[in-house]
């Protein structure tokens, strides 16, 4: 029963929320969607519409379930939601909804326990690549685990799989035959011991509830209320078992921004969020575009980049006043001049007062990290590497220092340049870059990495001093990450914020990355972009270099990327300029 103190406690949930926020959260029944720009307070309008919902009565919290994509967001829903009062609403990945139905079911539907688990697809694809007698390393077997993912999400069967593979982009040492041969293998192979990969879960889940009446009928009466946040990153299957869960039930929430679409390559798609409208005619769309972390010269540089996109919110900074510092674009001649300029900046910025862990330094590829790590090392600023391996934890750069440090042994007079490359090559590093996306880029990245920084050694540097070198920054990493500068990719940066962002290798071949060709790559690449931009609260610098500083064939100058020109009025290759 519903009192009056009830249900004063319920409306206090509403007070601080905008006149958008508040709709959303009043709005409990039926189909509704949230388009949600960057800093618009997402998460709290979908908190305090769950928390509302349980608080008026409305929602029996054991039958509400929000679902999002990583164990981290669902951590942060459940805490929110506890803190509001609704601790018995379960907040989860698809993946962990999912496992947790299947382990329950598979017993009485399929009899004995369910399959073990893969952690990892990486040892089952190397027997089966030896079963076909292919040759692999480390890197493409990745790539191929990685289509293997998208295949599933897009709920695609081997041979449907087939009759698409001619437009994949594949590592170089597969065509579409070994490709094809290679998932029959695997599928094979995970089968004979009776096992799942984290795809099987959704799938196999889905079947159950598709094929089994009584499975259905148990799983809708357990939740009844459905909340997906980042609804624009949900793949075909995801999709699927929503639909599933919800049988002809529509009291669904979605909550998404086809701005922030960056998963188009692992199968995500807004479709489902641009399309929300028309399969639920009498759907709620409320458009949440007051910003509430950013400046307003930051947002108005966000909605530059997107201005025209399709699905685009254009926000409104919810702080006007004040005089704010404008981004501001820089270039430098060299990979090595641009992280060093920015270390400089920081070092400034934290000697007037800023904390580190308020800045974050952000980037397209893996590969770019070590000519931070090593500007920033040499500047005495700590800083953590988030949402990837370190720099020198990662397997082809462990090897690589191993050759190195060999290499030491009868080592002639020969250039270090030279030595460096001798070695590198022996490791499948080339002069050019692979043309493909993926595992076997990032690899030939961080590879060039190493090269670069034996390029940009003074001409005296020995082999022995350039290994001693690698092998101090190495074991200087191991660091407490507490009070410290955080370097991360930009995918690995969606749903953070820190006071001050720095955006490096803002030109043509990094963003957008060079293997990004077609119209809707590029735009991937525009989007991915926007979610940097959107993660700075109070200070934005974008940089990017004309070149890697190194001699050689194939070493051309860098042009300024195609984003640049509309983020300013002014010509961006033109040195230091304002992005406002």
């Amino acid at each position: 029963m519903v009192t009056s103190a009830s249900l004063g406690s319920a409306e206090s949930l509403l007070a601080g929320l905008d006149d958008e926020q508040r709709v959303a959260a009043e709005t409990l029944i039926g189909p509704v969607c949230l388009l949600a720009g960057a800093g618009t307070g997402k998460t709290r309008a979908i908190t305090h519409r769950i928390a509302y919902g349980v608080a008026t009565g409305a929602y029996a919290p054991s039958r509400v379930m929000a679902l999002t994509f990583t164990a981290r967001a669902a951590a942060e829903l459940r805490g929110r939601l506890r803190q509001l009062g609704a601790s018995g609403v379960a907040a989860r990945t698809f993946h962990a909804s999912a496992l947790s139905q299947l382990g329950y079911f598979w017993p009485q539907v399929i009899g004995g326990t369910m399959p073990r688990i893969l952690d990892s697809k990486g040892r089952l694809l190397g027997h089966a690549a030896e079963t076909l007698r292919l040759k692999l390393d480390t890197a493409a077997l990745r790539d191929i685990a990685a289509e293997i993912e998208w295949r599933k999400v897009s709920r695609l069967t081997v041979d449907q799989y087939a009759a698409v593979v001619p437009g994949r982009a594949l590592p170089p040492m597969l065509d579409a035959d070994k490709a094809i041969a290679m998932h029959r293998a695997y599928e094979t192979i995970k089968d004979e011991r009776r096992q799942l990969d984290f795809e099987d879960v959704l799938l196999a889940t889905a079947g159950m509830i598709e094929s089994e009446p009584r499975v259905a009928q148990q799983v809708r009466e357990q939740y009844r209320f459905f909340v997906v946040d980042e609804y624009q990153d949900v793949s075909p299957l995801q999709q699927a078992l929503l639909e599933l869960w919800l049988g002809d039930r529509r009291d669904l929430c979605v909550v998404g921004d086809v701005s922030q679409t960056i998963y188009s390559f692992a199968g995500a798609s807004s479709d489902h969020l641009l399309g929300f409208s028309t399969r639920y005619r009498d759907a709620t769309v409320v458009r949440l575009e007051q910003n509430y972390r950013s400046t307003p010269a930051i947002v108005e540089t966000a909605n530059r980049l997107m201005r025209g996109r399709a699905g685009a919110l254009s926000l409104h900074a919810a702080v006007t006043t004040g005089k704010s510092p404008e981004p501001t674009v820089t270039s430098q001649v060299s990979d090595s001049a641009e992280a060093r300029a920015v270390a400089t900046r920081i070092a400034e910025q934290i000697a007037a007062g800023t904390k580190p862990q308020d800045v974050a330094v952000l980037y397209r590829l893996n590969g770019q990290a070590a000519a931070l790590e090593a500007a920033l090392g040499d500047a005495g600023i700590s800083y953590q590497l988030r949402g990837g391996t370190r720099f020198f934890e990662l397997q082809e750069v462990k090897q690589a220092l191993m050759m190195l440090k060999g290499a030491l042994v009868g080592a002639t007079r020969e250039p270090l340049f030279k030595t460096v490359s001798d070695v590198l090559r022996s490791l499948g590093w080339t002069q050019d870059a692979p043309e493909a996306r993926g595992a076997v880029r990032d690899r030939w990245e961080s590879l060039n990495a190493i090269m670069g920084l034996a390029e940009a050694s003074a001409p005296t540097t020995t082999l022995r001093e350039f290994v001693d070198e690698l092998f101090e920054r190495s074991a200087s990493q191991h660091e407490p990450t507490m009070n410290a500068v955080t370097l991360a990719t930009l995918h690995s940066a969606k749903g953070l914020e820190w006071d001050t962002v720095y955006i490096v290798g803002v030109s043509e071949g990094l963003i957008p990355v060079s293997y990004a060709k077609s119209f809707e790559a590029i735009d991937e690449e525009r989007r991915l972009l926007y979610v940097g931009i959107t993660r700075a609260r109070q200070r934005l610098y974008l940089s990017w270099a004309g070149g890697s500083g190194r001699s050689g064939p194939g070493r051309g100058e860098r042009q300024p990327s195609r984003f640049l020109a509309e983020l300013s009025t002014r010509n961006p290759g033109a040195g230091a300029t304002r992005a406002g």
